[in-house]
């Protein structure tokens, strides 16, 4: 692979498992030292950290829970103690805690509510802290989900606004940052193929794969090859775009 992002510094926010860790290895194998965020995974994160190391890369794991919006000042503070600046910033980092309609008197509030904070106060606080030190030219990307946009079958409600919060946020966020030719944009992943997942690929109701035209799930590799794209040098005249990998969910 070329090297196109040498030089660059990326943070991957959730980067110990799944997408993350797989965004944070091709980012790591365009050239650029990168850093992961992860809640309680410490040994996972460690691997990974190792992993990227072994690709010739520098690499940093910072523990901080997005539920908690005031830790992305300490995040982007440790990462620039150890790197010196930041250009690339992957939200990566969310739950999916669905399948409940709103009026089911069942639905946990609180869990919902924490949902909000990571899925999307902790995304904004993410992008408040990164782009005051983030370079000229710099991009910043969001893992989105189609249901952001399409809203296919019941008991998503919650989630699928706090995806919808982030494509609006981003889409603002690329208006008052174009300035500085900081680009920024949302990739909607489909139904990928992690360990949140496992499991459930023959247990899902009908209605979720027939809404999609490609009826399989997203590998890692292919939600993170437009990750990279977006982060890479080609991408710089693109801004205030969602960029849809989910098989024609949205379709």
């Amino acid at each position: 692979m070329t090297k196109t992002l040498s030089g660059k510094v990326a943070l991957v926010t959730g980067g110990s498992r799944g997408l993350g860790a797989v965004a944070a290895a091709a980012l790591a194998e365009a050239g650029a030292d990168v850093a992961i965020s992860y809640v309680a995974s410490e040994g996972k994160a460690a691997a990974v950290v190792e992993t990227l190391k072994a690709k010739g890369v520098r690499a940093l794991a910072i523990q901080a829970d997005q539920g908690d919006p005031t830790t992305a000042e300490h995040v982007i503070r440790d990462l620039l103690e150890h790197f010196g600046k930041l250009d690339i910033l992957v939200n990566n980092a969310a739950v999916a805690w669905q399948g409940k309609s709103i009026d089911d008197p069942e639905i946990d509030n609180a869990a919902m509510d924490r949902q909000w904070s990571i899925n999307t106060l902790g995304v904004i606080a993410n992008i408040r802290s990164a782009c005051k030190v983030m370079t000229d030219g710099g991009r910043i990307i969001s893992i989105g989900s189609g249901l952001g946009t399409r809203i296919a079958f019941p008991g998503t409600t919650d989630y699928a606004a706090t995806k919808a919060a982030v494509v609006a946020y981003s889409k603002g966020a690329a208006r008052d940052l174009g300035p500085r030719n900081i680009t920024v944009n949302v990739v909607q992943a489909g139904i990928m193929d992690t360990e949140m997942a496992a499991g459930s690929k023959d247990n899902l109701p009908p209605i979720i794969m027939e809404s999609h035209a490609i009826q399989r799930f997203a590998t890692l590799d292919e939600v993170a090859s437009a990750i990279l794209y977006l982060a890479g040098p080609s991408a710089g005249f693109i801004t205030g775009t969602v960029l849809d990998v989910n098989g024609g969910f949205t379709a």
